[in-house]
């Protein structure tokens, strides 16, 4: 008898940054309409710039879980909201980039797949990149 296979474990953007976004969103633009002097070059970049916010905030509610794992492999977000499947066999390496700058050390989970490499931020995922570099190692078939 063949043995259950590990759940699948998902992460995916944290429920308050989308909201965040939208609220930025609409603060900026309010803002612009309040400040814009009659400007209308300057009314139609803060337009522009809610509208991106916006539409960043949209792709946070219509595809929140970023990543998913499975003893088959790991699907991660590909565009705007689709899906991309990697079996492990596809997976040359995970690993986790660390930089400093400014004072500010900043983590990035990579996921190598040979000819696409797949970059993940901690507000991307909800969780500490090397958690998550963790847990896939560990769901990774040996």
């Amino acid at each position: 008898m063949r043995p259950h296979p590990a759940p699948a474990r998902q992460w995916r953007v944290p429920p308050a940054l989308p909201a965040l976004k939208l609220t930025g969103s609409v603060a900026l633009l309010a803002l612009a309409l309040l400040l814009d002097g009659g400007d209308l070059v300057r009314l139609a970049l803060a337009v522009l710039m809610a509208a991106a916010l916006a539409g960043w905030a949209t792709r946070d509610l219509v595809a929140p879980v970023r990543m998913a794992v499975d003893p088959d492999g790991i699907t991660v977000i590909q565009g705007f909201a689709g899906h991309r499947r990697l079996p492990w066999s596809a997976v040359e390496k995970v690993t986790v980039d660390r930089h400093t700058r400014r004072g500010l050390t900043g983590e990035m989970l990579e996921i190598d797949a040979g000819e696409s490499l797949h970059l993940f931020g901690r507000h991307d995922l909800g969780a500490d990149p090397a958690e998550v570099a963790e847990a896939l190692h560990e769901a990774r078939p040996h």
